[in-house]
Protein backbone atom coordinates (compact mmCIF):
# COMPACT_ATOMS: atom_id res chain seq x y z
CA UNK A 1 0.00 0.00 0.00
CA UNK A 2 2.82 2.41 0.87
CA UNK A 3 4.54 1.79 -2.46
CA UNK A 4 1.31 2.19 -4.41
CA UNK A 5 0.32 5.44 -2.70
CA UNK A 6 3.84 6.80 -3.19
CA UNK A 7 3.76 5.88 -6.86
CA UNK A 8 0.38 7.52 -7.39
CA UNK A 9 1.44 10.65 -5.51
CA UNK A 10 4.69 11.06 -7.43
CA UNK A 11 2.88 10.66 -10.74
CA UNK A 12 0.28 13.26 -9.79
CA UNK A 13 2.87 15.58 -8.24
CA UNK A 14 4.94 15.89 -11.41
CA UNK A 15 1.86 16.00 -13.62
CA UNK A 16 0.55 18.83 -11.45
CA UNK A 17 3.87 20.65 -11.78
CA UNK A 18 3.82 20.40 -15.58
CA UNK A 19 0.20 21.54 -15.65
CA UNK A 20 0.93 24.63 -13.57
CA UNK A 21 3.97 25.46 -15.71
CA UNK A 22 1.89 25.32 -18.88
CA UNK A 23 -1.41 26.90 -17.86
CA UNK A 24 -0.29 29.39 -15.18
CA UNK A 25 3.45 30.08 -15.24
CA UNK A 26 3.71 30.83 -18.96
CA UNK A 27 0.86 33.39 -18.93
CA UNK A 28 2.17 34.89 -15.67
CA UNK A 29 5.54 35.51 -17.34
CA UNK A 30 3.81 38.36 -19.20
CA UNK A 31 2.58 39.95 -15.96
CA UNK A 32 4.40 41.68 -13.06
CA UNK A 33 6.55 39.52 -10.78
CA UNK A 34 3.87 39.51 -8.08
CA UNK A 35 1.57 37.46 -10.33
CA UNK A 36 4.25 34.80 -10.65
CA UNK A 37 4.69 34.71 -6.87
CA UNK A 38 0.94 34.14 -6.48
CA UNK A 39 1.18 31.23 -8.94
CA UNK A 40 4.12 29.76 -7.01
CA UNK A 41 2.18 29.92 -3.74
CA UNK A 42 -0.88 28.34 -5.35
CA UNK A 43 1.21 25.51 -6.82
CA UNK A 44 2.86 24.91 -3.44
CA UNK A 45 -0.51 24.68 -1.73
CA UNK A 46 -1.86 22.32 -4.39
CA UNK A 47 1.21 20.09 -3.94
CA UNK A 48 0.74 20.00 -0.15
CA UNK A 49 -2.93 19.12 -0.72
CA UNK A 50 -1.95 16.23 -2.99
CA UNK A 51 0.59 15.04 -0.42
CA UNK A 52 -2.07 15.01 2.30
CA UNK A 53 -4.90 13.46 0.27
CA UNK A 54 -2.94 10.90 -1.77
CA UNK A 55 0.05 9.99 0.42
CA UNK A 56 -1.61 10.68 3.79
CA UNK A 57 1.19 13.07 4.74
CA UNK A 58 0.14 16.30 6.44
CA UNK A 59 2.56 19.23 6.65
CA UNK A 60 2.40 21.26 9.85
CA UNK A 61 4.27 24.59 9.98
CA UNK A 62 4.57 26.26 13.39
CA UNK A 63 6.24 29.39 14.75
CA UNK A 64 5.02 31.77 12.05
CA UNK A 65 4.63 34.42 14.75
CA UNK A 66 8.44 34.53 15.04
CA UNK A 67 8.91 36.02 11.57
CA UNK A 68 9.91 39.71 11.80
CA UNK A 69 8.87 42.32 9.27
CA UNK A 70 11.16 43.52 6.50
CA UNK A 71 14.22 41.99 4.90
CA UNK A 72 15.66 38.95 6.65
CA UNK A 73 17.56 35.70 6.24
CA UNK A 74 15.93 32.30 6.68
CA UNK A 75 18.36 29.47 7.44
CA UNK A 76 16.58 26.12 7.14
CA UNK A 77 17.60 22.55 7.80
CA UNK A 78 17.53 20.76 4.45
CA UNK A 79 16.42 17.12 4.36
CA UNK A 80 13.98 17.03 1.48
CA UNK A 81 12.52 18.83 -1.52
CA UNK A 82 9.40 19.28 0.61
CA UNK A 83 10.61 22.22 2.72
CA UNK A 84 11.77 24.00 -0.42
CA UNK A 85 8.23 24.57 -1.66
CA UNK A 86 6.39 24.37 1.69
CA UNK A 87 8.20 27.48 2.96
CA UNK A 88 6.96 29.43 -0.07
CA UNK A 89 3.49 29.37 1.53
CA UNK A 90 4.88 31.19 4.58
CA UNK A 91 7.47 33.64 3.24
CA UNK A 92 5.49 35.52 0.64
CA UNK A 93 8.36 37.31 -1.16
CA UNK A 94 11.21 34.81 -0.92
CA UNK A 95 14.48 34.78 -2.81
CA UNK A 96 16.36 31.49 -2.99
CA UNK A 97 20.05 30.87 -3.56
CA UNK A 98 20.11 28.01 -6.04
CA UNK A 99 22.28 26.15 -8.52
CA UNK A 100 22.58 28.17 -11.71
CA UNK A 101 21.86 25.03 -13.75
CA UNK A 102 18.23 25.23 -12.61
CA UNK A 103 17.83 28.51 -14.47
CA UNK A 104 18.68 26.73 -17.73
CA UNK A 105 15.50 24.60 -17.61
CA UNK A 106 12.87 25.83 -20.10
CA UNK A 107 9.87 27.58 -18.50
CA UNK A 108 10.91 26.64 -14.94
CA UNK A 109 14.24 28.43 -15.31
CA UNK A 110 12.60 31.40 -17.01
CA UNK A 111 10.30 31.74 -14.01
CA UNK A 112 13.24 31.60 -11.59
CA UNK A 113 14.92 34.44 -13.47
CA UNK A 114 11.76 36.56 -13.51
CA UNK A 115 11.37 35.97 -9.76
CA UNK A 116 14.93 37.29 -9.36
CA UNK A 117 16.23 34.18 -7.63
CA UNK A 118 19.99 34.18 -7.05
CA UNK A 119 21.87 31.57 -9.10
CA UNK A 120 25.27 30.46 -7.91
CA UNK A 121 28.18 28.88 -9.76
CA UNK A 122 29.46 26.43 -7.17
CA UNK A 123 32.75 26.08 -9.01
CA UNK A 124 33.61 29.77 -8.64
CA UNK A 125 33.67 29.71 -4.81
CA UNK A 126 34.96 33.14 -3.59
CA UNK A 127 33.64 34.99 -6.62
CA UNK A 128 30.30 33.20 -6.34
CA UNK A 129 29.95 34.23 -2.69
CA UNK A 130 30.73 37.84 -3.60
CA UNK A 131 28.10 37.82 -6.36
CA UNK A 132 25.49 36.25 -4.07
CA UNK A 133 26.18 38.84 -1.35
CA UNK A 134 25.83 41.72 -3.80
CA UNK A 135 22.53 40.41 -5.19
CA UNK A 136 21.19 39.60 -1.72
CA UNK A 137 21.86 43.12 -0.47
CA UNK A 138 19.75 44.52 -3.29
CA UNK A 139 16.85 42.10 -2.79
CA UNK A 140 16.72 42.41 1.00
CA UNK A 141 17.59 46.08 1.32
CA UNK A 142 15.65 47.64 -1.53
CA UNK A 143 12.85 45.10 -1.92
CA UNK A 144 12.43 43.82 1.66
CA UNK A 145 12.53 40.18 0.61
CA UNK A 146 13.32 37.04 2.62
CA UNK A 147 16.54 35.25 1.66
CA UNK A 148 16.06 31.48 2.04
CA UNK A 149 19.30 29.58 2.43
CA UNK A 150 20.16 26.01 3.40
CA UNK A 151 23.33 26.38 5.51
CA UNK A 152 24.50 22.81 4.87
CA UNK A 153 24.38 23.43 1.14
CA UNK A 154 22.61 20.20 0.20
CA UNK A 155 20.08 17.75 1.56
CA UNK A 156 21.15 15.70 4.57
CA UNK A 157 19.53 12.47 5.71
CA UNK A 158 17.64 12.58 9.04
CA UNK A 159 20.07 11.98 11.90
CA UNK A 160 23.17 12.57 9.77
CA UNK A 161 25.95 14.60 11.42
CA UNK A 162 25.53 18.33 10.67
CA UNK A 163 27.76 19.87 8.00
CA UNK A 164 27.19 23.62 8.11
CA UNK A 165 29.07 25.80 5.62
CA UNK A 166 30.59 29.12 6.68
CA UNK A 167 28.90 30.98 3.82
CA UNK A 168 25.79 31.54 5.93
CA UNK A 169 27.87 33.35 8.58
CA UNK A 170 29.44 35.52 5.88
CA UNK A 171 26.00 36.52 4.58
CA UNK A 172 24.73 37.19 8.11
CA UNK A 173 27.65 39.56 8.77
CA UNK A 174 27.39 41.31 5.41
CA UNK A 175 23.61 41.73 5.25
CA UNK A 176 23.02 42.98 8.79
CA UNK A 177 19.47 41.58 9.06
CA UNK A 178 17.82 39.11 11.46
CA UNK A 179 18.28 35.41 10.71
CA UNK A 180 15.33 33.08 11.27
CA UNK A 181 16.38 29.43 11.89
CA UNK A 182 14.05 26.67 10.65
CA UNK A 183 14.04 23.08 11.93
CA UNK A 184 12.45 20.16 10.06
CA UNK A 185 11.87 16.42 10.13
CA UNK A 186 10.82 16.26 6.47
CA UNK A 187 13.38 13.63 5.49
CA UNK A 188 11.52 10.99 7.48
CA UNK A 189 8.42 11.36 5.32
CA UNK A 190 9.87 12.58 1.98
CA UNK A 191 13.37 11.05 1.91
CA UNK A 192 16.00 12.32 -0.49
CA UNK A 193 16.66 10.28 -3.64
CA UNK A 194 13.77 7.89 -2.88
CA UNK A 195 10.24 7.78 -4.19
CA UNK A 196 8.56 6.65 -0.95
CA UNK A 197 6.24 9.13 0.78
CA UNK A 198 5.45 7.97 4.30
CA UNK A 199 2.10 8.90 5.90
CA UNK A 200 2.04 11.01 9.04
CA UNK A 201 2.64 14.58 10.15
CA UNK A 202 5.64 16.42 8.76
CA UNK A 203 6.76 19.21 11.06
CA UNK A 204 8.51 22.41 10.04
CA UNK A 205 9.26 24.73 12.95
CA UNK A 206 10.18 28.40 12.55
CA UNK A 207 12.36 29.41 15.50
CA UNK A 208 12.88 32.83 17.12
CA UNK A 209 15.16 35.07 15.02
CA UNK A 210 18.82 35.70 15.76
CA UNK A 211 19.37 39.46 15.88
CA UNK A 212 22.12 40.99 13.74
CA UNK A 213 25.40 42.04 15.33
CA UNK A 214 27.04 38.80 16.48
CA UNK A 215 30.50 37.91 15.26
CA UNK A 216 30.61 35.23 12.58
CA UNK A 217 31.84 32.38 14.77
CA UNK A 218 29.32 33.05 17.56
CA UNK A 219 26.51 33.25 15.03
CA UNK A 220 27.57 30.01 13.34
CA UNK A 221 27.61 28.12 16.64
CA UNK A 222 24.29 29.58 17.80
CA UNK A 223 22.54 28.90 14.49
CA UNK A 224 23.70 25.30 14.34
CA UNK A 225 22.79 24.66 17.97
CA UNK A 226 19.26 26.06 17.59
CA UNK A 227 18.50 24.24 14.35
CA UNK A 228 19.99 20.91 15.41
CA UNK A 229 18.40 20.80 18.87
CA UNK A 230 14.96 21.59 17.44
CA UNK A 231 15.41 19.22 14.47
CA UNK A 232 16.47 16.38 16.79
CA UNK A 233 13.30 16.95 18.83
CA UNK A 234 11.15 16.92 15.68
CA UNK A 235 13.01 13.82 14.49
CA UNK A 236 12.17 11.99 17.72
CA UNK A 237 8.50 13.00 17.42
CA UNK A 238 8.35 11.87 13.81
CA UNK A 239 10.05 8.57 14.52
CA UNK A 240 7.62 7.87 17.36
CA UNK A 241 4.68 8.47 15.03
CA UNK A 242 6.14 6.34 12.24
CA UNK A 243 7.25 3.66 14.71
CA UNK A 244 3.67 3.22 15.90
CA UNK A 245 2.83 2.34 12.28
CA UNK A 246 5.89 0.16 11.79
CA UNK A 247 7.35 2.64 9.26
CA UNK A 248 10.31 4.15 11.13
CA UNK A 249 13.12 4.21 8.48
CA UNK A 250 15.83 4.49 11.13
CA UNK A 251 14.67 1.63 13.33
CA UNK A 252 16.95 -0.95 11.73
CA UNK A 253 20.00 1.33 11.44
Amino acid sequence: MLVLRSLVFNTLFYANLVLWLLIAVLPAMLLPKRALLIVAIAWSRSSLWLLRVVAGTRCEISGIEHIPQGGLMVAAKHQSFLETFALVTVFRNPVFILKRELTWIPVFGWALNKLRMIPVNRGARARALSDVTRRAKVELGQNGRQLLIFPEGTRRAPGAPPAYKFGVAHLYAELGVPCVPVAVNTGLFWPRRKFLRRPGTVRIEILPPIAPGLDKLSFQHLLQERIEVASDRLLAEGRAELGARGLDPLAAS
